[in-house]
């Protein structure tokens, strides 16, 4: 089964893998995994926590992205069909 955000993936594959754009989808696709397992094991707190730290790391990146680039960000967003942050 193949997600929007691996076939962003391979739409950029020249970009390198360091950038924030490759960061946001590998931990999008992490999260997804995540989400879908946890949906059978309820109880696996380990990976809670880690599906919590993922999203905190995801966040940062997103944030970081808005105020570097807002064109790419919202392109990116649209692309993995994620909503947009709120702002504090």
């Amino acid at each position: 089964k193949i997600h929007s955000s691996q076939l962003f993936f391979k739409k950029r594959k020249r970009r390198k893998q360091g950038s924030v754009e490759f960061q946001i989808v590998s931990f999008t696709n992490k999260i997804r995994r995540l989400t879908s397992h946890l949906e059978l094991h309820k109880k696996d707190y380990l990976s809670q926590r880690g599906l919590r730290k993922i999203l905190g790391k995801r966040q940062r990146l997103l944030s970081y992205l808005s105020k570097a680039n807002k064109i790419r960000y919202k392109e990116l967003i649209c692309e993995l069909d994620i909503r947009e942050s709120k702002n504090r």
